[in-house]
């Protein structure tokens, strides 16, 4: 009887353990969902921002556009708003009206101190509003405004939370409920803060574990048969007993196996949804800043390089586009789009779009590149890509940097190799990351993915190269190596 007792007691344990653990699987991924998507709200304020401030009064037909477009994409933004500070003419909104936001926007915009403010959505609605000022000083115009829908946050592909004992619940920073009744009193046994800096949303999850959940009434019975077998074994020969034993030990096994599998496939979807805001920030960074220069030649009345920036900011949309494309079919065979491309002209593109961090981190950004072509075979937009989000990071590191801060990008040819160096005097890389440091997920700093290098390394390594931390005196220090084209291997040979 104190075996029987004791053996269910352990089963119902191991039962409870499995559903928590599964729990914080589940809930792990979608907080990590969650938090990329509510990552993608802040560059949706930029690049709309940018719009009103170049004239929105002028051109109300392309805030629209652009914000239709972000809506058919990001279906979880059912509202965008653009509300004047002083007075009724030149408002824009697109998506939900069934309440009046004017008010509510320009009282959030008014008090906002140059971080975005975040409102509940003034109905049963499970919505909030995100407002910033536009443009964000004390001398902005217009409220800015996203209606995000809360539930459509927590959407996702997998089927665990459609369970009945399964539960949710999503708040602003202030306790203030957007997804989850009130009534339910179930306790929270998974509760985290979303990584944003702008919208740390409280999310909380639980599941309801009955008896019959914990001690299956199957599982019981053929726990008890194995139990009395085991018994009489034990009476007859010591080698039965060990045949059970061993049979138990695979079955648990087994069950192991198959959650771990299942937690492997769970972490590679999420990896993907994340990615895709990553992968848009350098194309939407570019645009914002090819935008803001068309502003100022404009206003200079310098009509002809305006027309020649348009062309600029067309080509980074539709490089977006490839992107976006790019990573819908991430997962399939394709053929690459492989051409001869000299990684000086890719080392001096990602230099332009981040020099002005470098100006206001008061930091010295410093090429040395070779006289001659570096030639390589590799996807352009891929290759920009890596050697952006290798500068970002360095001068990220270098922000943290009491002294000087320096960031130097050194190329060179090494062989039949392309080789490129990026360095910074920041506090260099943790040695308790450093075996991780190109895992997703991975990161040394608190605002940080961790998908940058992650990106970044699987992308060298499809142009047939190799991304590796190498040993620094100070600070850090990345090195790529590609292989050169074949004319290019020639003409150094």
């Amino acid at each position: 009887m104190f075996v029987c007792v004791l053996t269910l007691a352990l089963l119902a344990g191991f039962g409870r353990s499995a559903r928590l653990t599964d729990l914080t699987a589940e809930s792990d991924r979608l907080h990590a969902v969650a938090s990329q998507r509510v990552d993608q709200h802040d560059a949706h304020l930029t690049a709309l921002s940018a719009i009103a401030v170049a004239g929105a009064e002028q051109r109300p037909d392309l805030f629209r556009e652009v914000a239709g477009a972000i809506m058919r994409f990001y279906p979880r933004i059912i509202g965008i708003s653009l509300v004047p500070l002083d007075g009724e003419d030149g408002i824009l909104e697109v998506g939900v009206r069934e309440a009046d936001l004017r008010e509510l926007i320009r009282a959030a915009a008014n008090r906002s101190s140059g971080a975005p403010v975040l409102v509940r959505y003034p109905s049963d609605l499970p919505a909030y509003l995100i407002v910033k000022r536009s443009p964000n000083s004390e001398a902005a115009r217009y409220g800015l405004a996203l209606v995000i829908d809360a539930a459509a946050l927590l959407d996702g592909d997998s089927d665990y939370w459609t369970r009945a004992e399964a539960t949710r619940w999503l708040a602003l920073p202030d306790g203030t409920s957007l997804v989850g009744g009130a009534g339910n009193f179930q306790t929270p046994q998974f509760t985290r803060a979303l990584s944003s800096s702008t919208q740390p949303l409280e999310l909380k999850t639980a599941i309801r574990m009955t008896m019959s959940d914990i001690l299956p009434p199957g599982r019981v019975a053929l726990v008890l048969a194995v139990i009395a077998l085991s018994a009489l074994a034990l009476r007859a020969i010591g080698r039965q007993r060990a045949e059970v034993r061993a049979a138990e030990a695979r079955a648990e096994l087994s069950g192991l196996e198959t959650r771990l599998s299942h937690a492997s496939r769970v972490n590679a979807l999420g990896e993907m949804a994340s990615g895709m805001a990553h992968e848009l920030t350098q194309p939407l960074t570019a645009i914002l800043a090819q935008a803001q220069a068309a502003r100022h030649l404009a206003a200079r009345g310098d009509t002809d390089r305006v027309a020649e920036v348009l062309e600029e900011v067309v080509g980074q949309t539709r490089r977006a586009g490839a992107i976006l494309e790019r990573l819908r079919t991430w997962t399939r065979p394709r053929e690459r789009n492989a051409e001869p491309i000299d990684l000086r002209d890719c080392i001096r593109e990602a230099e332009t779009l981040l020099a002005g961090q470098a100006r206001e981190l008061d930091a010295r950004l410093t090429l040395m590149l070779p006289p001659t072509p570096l030639t390589v075979e590799g996807d352009r937009v891929e290759l920009e890509q890596v050697l952006f989000n290798l500068i970002r990071n360095a001068l990220d590191a270098v922000a943290e940097s009491a002294g000087a801060r320096k960031v130097s990008v050194a190329a060179l040819l090494d062989g039949a190799m392309a080789v490129i160096d990026v360095s910074d005097t920041g506090p260099g890389i943790r040695p308790d990351v450093q075996d991780r440091l190109f895992t997703p997920f991975v990161t040394t700093r608190k605002s940080g993915t961790g998908l940058g290098l992650a990106l970044s390394h699987r992308l060298v390594e499809r142009a047939g190269g190799e991304l590796t931390l190498v040993e620094a005196r100070e600070g850090a220090r990345f090195r790529g190596s590609l292989p050169l084209a074949g004319a290019a291997m020639e003409a150094a040979e």
